[in-house]
């Protein structure tokens, strides 16, 4: 067959990206850039910033945000600090929705809270795995000796109906 030389390759942008997005990745890169040239920002928030560039973390736009604000982004430990906003937020509706007592009305809205909360998050992923942990914690405190219990019964029927079942 004969070569086709006037066709050319169309390049076509990534599925998933649209021509803005490139624009806001660039910009969001320049801004953290600005961030890291900042000498009045700490060193600690600096070096999470310049980490999060380099790994492309989806937080880098929340880390930018928060320095430009004038956030502290690492704790005294060295660790990220928690934002004082959203986190503190779900923290609260997940102590409401898990707290012993019977209160539906309440424990129902906590939780179309806590779901508008995560849906139009920044970061929904993240919070919602941070809910997922302290709802575990705070049911695990409540009834620890109770949840045990309910687990070794599942276990024991379950070892004693295959052991009949093999013997």
């Amino acid at each position: 067959m004969a070569n086709h030389s006037s066709a050319t390759m169309r390049e076509t942008p990534h599925v998933n990206q649209t021509p803005g997005t490139n624009n806001y990745i660039n910009a969001l890169k320049e801004r953290a850039q600005a961030v890291l040239n900042d000498r009045s920002i700490d060193a600690q928030s600096r070096a999470m910033i310049r980490y999060a560039l380099e790994t492309n973390d989806p937080l880098l736009a929340e880390l930018v945000r928060r320095a430009d604000a004038g956030e502290t982004i690492a704790d005294e430990t060295g660790f990220l600090k928690r934002s004082s906003t959203e986190e503190e937020k779900i923290a609260a509706l997940v102590e409401l929705i898990s707290r012993a007592g019977d209160e539906a009305g309440t424990k129902s809205a906590a939780l179309l809270v806590l779901m508008s909360t995560l849906e139009n998050a920044s970061h929904p992923k993240a919070l919602a795995n941070l809910a997922k942990h302290l709802a575990f914690t705070r049911c695990s405190e409540l009834n620890f000796n109770g949840m045990i219990e309910a687990q070794i019964a599942v276990f024991e029927s379950e070892l004693l109906a295959y052991d009949t079942l093999v013997s």
